[in-house]
């Protein structure tokens, strides 16, 4: 059995992750544009990125499992691409693989890294929403101690954020 079908494989998974990560950048722009029509429309298209990835990674995993089986390896619980580069019956492939496998590992870490300031910015604009929203809200009367409560009177009025009476 060739490498070929996995090397394959890991183009396409390395393709759909740049993919992948192109618009985890244009995300980026539309939470700092506070764009949510445009960003609605990025996240169904990175929905259908990562079944496309999940697919493919099916596809690795049982072309990966394959081959090490046709050369007679023991296989783990989940094969890799790195037994395959041990395995590979030549230095060319071994080199093809090793260059497909970093830059996909490079592709993945450098997503994980915008994600998470993606997910920093989301963060930061539902602190700004809810700050926004606090300051809107009536806030109760300060509770202190004043001569008409001492008499047994209360007038405190209790407001609420919604009009009952509406």
């Amino acid at each position: 059995m060739s490498v070929q079908p996995i090397i394959s494989i890991l183009e396409k998974l390395e393709k759909m992750h740049r993919s992948l990560l192109e618009l985890a950048h244009k995300k980026t722009e539309l939470v700092k544009k506070g764009d949510m029509d445009g960003l609605d429309s990025i996240i169904k298209n990175e929905q259908s990125h990562v079944a496309a990835i999940e697919v493919l990674e099916k596809q690795r995993l049982q072309t990966v499992t394959d081959y090490l089986r046709a050369k007679g390896i023991a296989l783990v619980d989940f094969p890799t691409v790195a037994q395959v580069i041990e395995a590979a019956p030549n230095e060319e492939e071994r080199q093809k693989l090793n260059s497909l496998r970093e830059a996909l590992l490079l592709v993945i870490e450098e997503l994980r890294k915008q994600n998470e300031l993606n997910q920093q910015l989301v963060f930061q604009s539902l602190k700004f929403v809810n700050m926004s929203l606090d300051m809107m809200r009536p806030q109760p009367e300060q509770i202190n101690y004043s001569g008409n409560q001492g008499n047994g009177q209360q007038n405190s009025v209790k407001k609420s954020m919604f009009d009952s009476q509406a």
